[in-house]
């Protein structure tokens, strides 16, 4: 899976998930338990993650959003 955003913020988490359901995009939002038993204090961000055969889309969708600076680093393993 591709590692779209990391980040505890509900909204964007939300937000993200509208933009891919409207695309057609499957995604995951990772690490959610994780968030709750660690009390919710932001110590360990949510993932949203796709397919990485939908992440260029999945990218140009977000920052078409004007969310770019949410966006994780491309990496070569991400090719």
């Amino acid at each position: 899976m591709h590692d779209l955003i990391r980040t505890n913020d509900p909204v964007l988490i939300s937000f993200v998930e509208s933009l891919m359901r409207d695309a057609g995009i499957g995604c995951l939002v990772a690490d959610s338990g994780m968030s709750i038993l660690e009390g919710s204090v932001g110590v360990i961000p949510r993932r949203i993650l796709v397919d990485p055969a939908m992440a260029g889309q999945a990218r140009r969708i977000i920052a078409d959003a004007g969310l770019e600076n949410e966006l994780r680093p491309w990496t070569d393993s991400d090719a």
